[in-house]
């Protein structure tokens, strides 16, 4: 059972990876820390989301073709013991991002959002160090340091384009868990803190550079598994994330925000695994993010979820290969031009994602 779970818990991050709130692109998962000994693993993320929408007032009836870019998404992980005590983790992962670009460009028959494109990248290294209690409880915590770049062209809104520098800022997060071997069971608490960048900005609309200010946000993660039966194991979570505080406004941008949310989120997932023999393991899963029904800017024109994902996990001496693939339903979006102005409506839109990881234990 303890091999079932492990391989599972690794399959949890492929599943949760395309549109899962916000810009972000990771789950900031801790599971590694609960890999036996020490264990290395490579992961890439291959999604397609295709996002498109129909003119409002601005340009009724027009469509805004594919507005969204695949991406590939890459991690690294490694866990030690550094006794019966003492365990830390060094991950390497890009939990935040966006590639939009509108086909076609402005001018009359155009969709009004017709040539604008936006672009946020990240990269973060996280190291943790965890105590483990004989009480079969731990604590956990540590620092990241992240990197925030951005660039952005809206033709719609006087031509403005704006190019954000990278900026490199520290934050922290802290965890407890519980196992239960006997059972598999185990329950594991995280909070990542916010971290503030401030980017060195060049804008159109201003004859000196400007800084704009963009808050990663704080979250709450709240991850589950228990065996239910011989060789099968139920896990999921809990994730919340402060998408209220996440903006993008720089300072001489004509419209307001360029990207903000109204309403924070909250996502569920729910998967079952199974083991087939000492080879071989497979598991579904399903996950579900609200419709807020809130507006949207049109850098980011998805409001809420619903995914469902299928893996395999195969195991040969102390290699471990896991593949994964889901399915994503976007929640619908109506979008805005300014403050007031109904820009688009995006409707029945979807994602699908393929993801590989390979670890060794030595």
């Amino acid at each position: 059972m303890k091999k079932l779970i492990l391989a599972t818990t690794a399959l949890t991050a492929l599943a949760t990876t395309a549109n899962a709130g916000g810009v972000e692109r990771t789950t900031q998962s801790m599971n590694v820390l609960f890999e036996e000994g020490r264990y290395l693993e490579f992961g890439a993320v291959f999604a397609s989301p295709d996002v498109s929408g129909v003119g409002g007032l601005v340009t009724p009836g027009l469509s805004s073709g594919d507005m969204t870019e695949s991406y590939l998404n890459f991690s690294v992980s490694y866990k030690a013991d550094l006794n019966d005590t003492w365990s830390y983790a060094i991950i390497y992962d890009q939990p935040y991002g966006a590639d939009v670009s509108y086909p076609g460009a402005p001018g009359p028959g155009s969709y009004f959002a017709a040539g604008s494109t936006a672009t946020l990248e990240t990269h973060a290294l996280t190291g943790v160090l965890q105590y483990n209690m004989p009480s079969n409880v731990s604590v956990y915590g540590g620092l990241r340091v992240q990197s925030l770049e951005a660039q952005v062209s809206t033709p719609f809104i006087a031509g403005y384009t704006a190019s954000g520098e990278r900026d490199v800022q520290l934050g922290y997060l802290v965890g407890a868990a519980y196992e239960k071997p006997e059972i598999a069971l185990r329950v594991a608490l995280t909070y990542h803190s916010a971290i503030t960048h401030e980017l060195d900005t060049t804008e159109s609309t201003s004859a000196t550079p400007t800084v704009t200010e963009i808050e990663t946000p704080q979250s709450v993660n709240l991850e589950f598994q228990t065996g239910i039966a011989e060789d099968t194991l139920l896990f999921g979570s809990v994730r919340w994330v402060e998408w209220t505080a996440f903006e993008i406004a720089p300072p001489a941008f004509p419209g307001g925000s360029l990207v903000s949310y109204d309403d924070d989120r909250t996502t569920y997932t729910l998967g079952v695994g199974r083991r087939l023999n000492e080879t071989w393991s497979v598991l579904g899963s399903v996950a579900f993010e609200d419709t807020t029904g809130s507006p949207t800017g049109n850098l980011g024109p998805t409001d809420g979820f619903w995914r469902v994902g299928v893996g395999a996990i195969y195991r040969k001496d102390n290699m471990k290969v896991t593949g994964g693939i889901s399915y994503t339903g976007i929640g619908d979006a109506d979008t805005r031009v300014g403050l007031a102005v109904p820009g688009g409506i995006f409707e029945d839109n979807s994602a699908v994602a393929a993801g590989l990881r390979v670890g060794w234990t030595f």
